[in-house]
């Protein structure tokens, strides 16, 4: 019962870990990076497309994106949902393809950018703590109806705080990793 806990606290605490790596992946450093354009969609003849399912995304010169199309008709669809997607970004086609340089950051940007990322990182270590309160309440509840010991509900606890300080951790790496990574020029 308590394993179950323990494993059930951890891949959720886990899945929060990765839905924080896919937040800070969308927080745009001054390097292009084909993930910057995974929240972008195409209305494709009729159904919303993800562009990634549409065309090859690659980095050319570290701060250019070339988005290189299946369907060469499709380069208007996909400037107009570039352009909708409210990246910041403004792109370029050139025949075959479509550009995006990225823009340099100027400091004030980098600043709300990592003040985002820290936003981000604060939702999520709150997420962790949501998930411990629960695994606590499964643990009293086990408790209360005697199907466990005091002493057993008290290592329960500690082990789930253990596991808690340990994502905790595991998040503010993350964010001194981001914040480094947006503070380079």
């Amino acid at each position: 019962m308590i394993n179950e806990i323990l494993e059930d606290a951890e891949d959720r605490m886990d899945k929060s870990i990765v839905a924080l790596e896919a937040a800070f992946a969308r927080i745009r450093t001054g390097r292009a990076h084909p993930s910057f354009l995974d929240s972008v969609d195409v209305d494709y003849y009729g159904s919303v497309t993800p562009l990634k399912q549409m065309a090859n995304i690659n980095v050319e010169e570290g701060r250019t994106l070339v988005i290189a199309p299946w369907d060469r008709t499709t380069i208007p669809l996909i400037e107009k949902a570039i352009l909708k997607s409210d990246l910041g970004v403004t792109p370029n086609s050139g025949g075959e393809s479509v550009r995006i340089t990225m823009p340099p950051l100027t400091e004030e940007n980098r600043r709300d950018l990592a003040k985002a990322a820290r936003n981000e990182a604060e939702n999520t270590r709150i997420a962790v703590r949501n998930i411990r309160r629960d695994a606590n309440s499964d643990v009293k509840d086990f408790l209360k109806e005697k199907e466990i010991s005091e002493d057993d509900a008290r290592r329960a606890e500690d082990q789930v705080q253990k596991l808690t300080d340990l994502k905790v951790k595991s998040v503010d790496g993350l964010l001194e990793k981001k914040e480094k990574e947006l503070m380079e020029f």
